[in-house]
């Protein structure tokens, strides 16, 4: 390690890394624990957001939180004082209709755990949703982080993951990250629940780790994905995306994970910083010190 978490851990060389913070043309950035907490935005994320703006530095906002709509997240955004646009947003909701849409293209009827939000979103984007009739089965079921579930409702979805149909999960997070004394039970964990009481799993997890979603930066944005910084406070979705897709992984302490935690993982982690500020920091060094 070559220096200390006041500035940032690397296993790698400093010129090493400065090589590759040379060459970042886009960010992309996780959200709840990297530019907010719940519902309070960091107060260094506007100033972050705007330097990246003032140094021709993309950034695209990816997280693995469904419950709401990219609508409702630009609109969350903007409360928080954040100006962007639907391009740079994306969802493992969006994520996942892109998937059915490229690979399932049979698929049109489905039965969704998800919030009112997030079934708006596939309704819009074509997919006919399925009630808890008996005598029909969906083609699909999806399975996605539900803050609105009712017991019945993921009883009517155990059931159909004993009856075969095809099974997607959003994302694979256990918790989801927040500033209230609470347990944010995520998809991962009610995937578990169904797992436990029928034996099933999901046939694919959408979202971080699954490097879809910054393929599809680098298809929107004419990039390389040595040429992404994938940022994060979490090493097995975060960091784990950035290595799926050979992007850069960096994980921030300012969410979930803890100093000790990054420090005991195996692979460490390419980069680890306190905050975006620190990354920004090393970026700007980069610039500097490049020919």
């Amino acid at each position: 390690m070559t220096h200390s978490i006041q500035h940032h851990i690397s296993p790698m060389s400093h010129d090493r890394l400065m090589e590759i913070c040379r060459g970042i043309r886009h960010v992309a950035l996780d959200m709840d624990g990297t530019i907010y907490l719940g519902a309070s935005l960091f107060p260094f994320t506007k100033n972050v957001l705007k330097a990246f703006d003032d140094a021709g530095i993309g950034y695209s906002f990816l997280t693995n939180n469904p419950t709401r709509s990219v609508n409702d997240y630009l609109l969350k955004l903007q409360k928080l004082g954040i100006e962007t646009t639907p391009e740079r947003m994306y969802t493992t909701a969006v994520a996942t209709i892109d998937y059915i849409k490229a690979e399932m293209p049979d698929i049109k009827r489905i039965y969704a755990v998800g919030t009112p939000s997030m079934i708006k979103e596939f309704e819009e984007a074509g997919f006919e949703i399925c009630g808890e009739d008996t005598s029909t089965l969906p083609d699909a079921l999806i399975v996605a982080f539900d803050t609105t579930i009712t017991y019945p409702r993921l009883c009517h979805a155990a059931w159909l993951a004993t009856q075969g149909v095809p099974y997607i999960a959003t994302n694979p997070d256990r918790v989801c990250p927040t500033d209230q004394p609470t347990v944010l039970v995520d998809c991962g964990s009610l995937c578990k629940c169904i797992e436990h009481a029928t034996g099933r799993t999901p046939d694919i997890v959408i979202g971080k780790p699954n490097r879809g979603m910054l393929d599809a930066i680098c298809h929107r944005h004419g990039l390389q994905s040595s040429e992404i910084a994938m940022v994060g406070d979490r090493i097995y979705t975060d960091v784990a995306t950035a290595r799926n897709a050979g992007a850069f992984g960096v994980l921030v302490l300012s969410g979930e994970t803890t100093l000790d935690t990054a420090m005991n993982s195996d692979p460490v982690p390419p980069l680890t910083v306190p905050s975006l500020v620190e990354l920004l920091d090393l970026i700007l060094e980069s610039r500097k010190t490049g020919s």
